[in-house]
């Protein structure tokens, strides 16, 4: 086993160490607990957090004949000017 430390915020080590205390485990019991659930949870597959998250794309989405341009006018045409 490897020994380790770590910071957790004042508010989560609360938390933390409640639950661990109406469980009867240690506070390490809990950690322990907690990982293994993070890496049965989340598959391996799963891309980093520091990849970009992009929306999907539909070819089937806008005006067909009309640019981005057009598409903006269009969307505004019909708003109110404020003097």
């Amino acid at each position: 086993m490897t020994k380790t430390q770590i910071q957790v915020p004042e508010e989560l080590f609360a938390e933390i160490k409640q639950f661990a205390h109406r469980r009867e485990w240690s506070l390490a019991e809990t950690f322990r607990r907690g990982a293994e659930l993070l890496l049965e949870t989340y598959a391996e597959d799963t891309p980093p957090a520091s990849q970009a998250w992009q929306p999907p794309t539909s070819r089937r989405v806008g005006w067909k004949g009309l640019t981005a341009e057009q598409l903006h006018d269009l969307a505004f045409d019909d708003q109110t000017r404020l003097p």
